[in-house]
């Protein structure tokens, strides 16, 4: 999808950075258009390596506080998720302040399978349930903060930094008003009362937060299997359970899906009242960032409108159960 954030590069810009980068020039390009935030192309060089670059966004444009230093957060992830045995493109090169592009930039090896969301292969639960253990080989990485450090949003509770996630996206919309279907501060004040449910997380996990076909690749010259997870740029430290919030967007996690058996075969998932209350929160935030990432990104109307008029309702309806959870009985 096009967006604003999108850093546009002519073929000789492209050239020079892949000359300064890995030492070849570009004989061929190609703009992947399948993302929603940062301009992504992939190279043919003229050593024949094929590459993806990913681009930060132009340096002009006011981001959201989350969205600072992305790439970095996303070429950590990409080395962490290598070293836990999850499947993912290869980092060849990361260029953080650059100085002729004034931003950052990563080099990918470039993967020869097919996005989950340009297919529908056969034995799709069997992927789903492969995915799940491959997540759950993720979300086993451990840090020492929780939230987003590359951002400085962060806290030394899983409380305190959903909290301070949940504020930065909420005053965000001063600048970039946003369709909410509630004030911020009803937002803020309905997910702070139910935020004590977090607190049985107590060690920060990397958590992928964008797990949707479109950044899934599978090979499928056999039996359908994943390649490779990318586009791990919304990485946090958080809580595991978070990370089937996306793959479950606008719906609930169901205890016959399959990606809960893969993921149950690597790690004990117990979906408890107080799991599905963080459940809860986890969509809630997710809606926000639909609601309020459209400011900075300015997406084509008719293409965004699908979303903002699902994550809408989707927020209301999770604002909803949450506040009804915090009233007293009787």
């Amino acid at each position: 999808m096009n967006s604003r954030t999108k850093r546009r590069l002519s073929p000789a810009e492209l050239d020079a950075l892949s000359r300064r980068a890995l030492g070849a020039g570009v004989a061929e390009h190609t703009e992947l258009t399948d993302g929603y935030a940062n301009a992504v192309w992939r190279l043919r060089l003229d050593d024949g390596r094929d590459v993806v670059c990913k681009l930060s966004p132009p340096p002009e444009l006011d981001q959201l506080s989350y969205e600072r230093n992305l790439l970095r957060m996303e070429a950590s992830a990409y080395e962490l998720a290598a070293g836990a045995g999850v499947p993912v493109a290869r980092l060849l090169c990361a260029g953080f302040d650059d100085p002729v592009l004034g931003g950052d930039y990563l080099m990918l090896g470039a993967l020869d399978g097919v996005s989950w969301n340009a297919v529908k292969p056969d034995a799709e639960d069997g992927l789903r349930h492969e995915l799940g253990r491959l997540l759950a080989r993720l979300n086993a990485v451990t840090g020492e903060v929780f939230g987003y450090p590359h951002a400085g949003i962060t806290g030394s509770t899983w409380r305190q930094a959903y909290l301070a996630m949940v504020d930065a996206l909420l005053g965000d919309t001063v600048r970039y008003p946003a369709p909410l279907p509630a004030p911020a501060a009803r937002i803020r004040a309905v997910l702070a009362a139910a935020a004590p449910a977090l607190d049985e997380v107590t060690t920060p996990h990397l958590v992928h937060f964008d797990i949707w076909p479109g950044n899934v690749f599978l090979d499928l010259t056999g039996t359908p299997k994943i390649q490779a997870i990318i586009d791990h740029e919304r990485a946090f430290w958080g809580d595991p359970l978070a990370e089937f919030a996306t793959p479950t967007i606008f719906g609930e996690l169901r205890e016959d899906d399959p990606l809960l058996a893969g993921y149950r075969e690597v790690t004990p998932v117990n979906l408890t009242p107080a799991a599905r209350v963080r459940l809860d929160l986890y969509h809630a935030y997710l809606y926000l960032i639909l609601l309020v990432e459209n400011g900075p990104r300015q997406y084509p109307e008719s293409e965004y409108a699908r979303i903002r008029d699902r994550a809408i309702p989707s927020l209301a309806g999770v604002l909803d159960r949450l506040a009804r959870l915090a009233q007293p009985a009787g």
